[in-house]
């Protein structure tokens, strides 16, 4: 299990923006949904490509893939459409001292 990652200070997401932080090997998508942060693995479980270059839907929660339209919920990982059917993996999100950090706490 890996150390928390630094991320970006507070104040550079802001509601509706994302950010992109790597935890050892593993790129990590952050959201900021209406003030709830939310992390999950920046690569599209349908074909590996990066979810951050997506659009993010607030009102919905979810992110599309700009490769073949694939969406995913922010909050859990569930894949929302085809072509994606597997989930992305979901990754705990800290505030501390000003920073937002992230995790890869997957065993292995």
């Amino acid at each position: 299990m890996s150390d928390w990652t630094f991320v970006c200070a507070t104040s550079e997401l802001l509601p509706g923006e994302k950010a992109v932080a790597w935890a050892d090997d593993t790129p990590i998508l952050v959201v900021n949904l209406d003030g709830e942060l939310y992390a999950v693995e920046d690569r599209c479980t349908h074909d590996e490509f990066e979810l951050s270059s997506g659009d993010v839907d607030t009102a919905e929660g979810s992110i599309t893939c700009v490769l073949h339209g694939a969406r995913f919920d922010l909050r859990d990982g569930r894949a929302l459409c085809a072509p994606a059917y597997d989930p992305v993996a979901k990754f705990p999100v800290k505030i501390e001292n000003g920073g937002v950090w992230v995790r890869d706490d997957r065993e292995g």
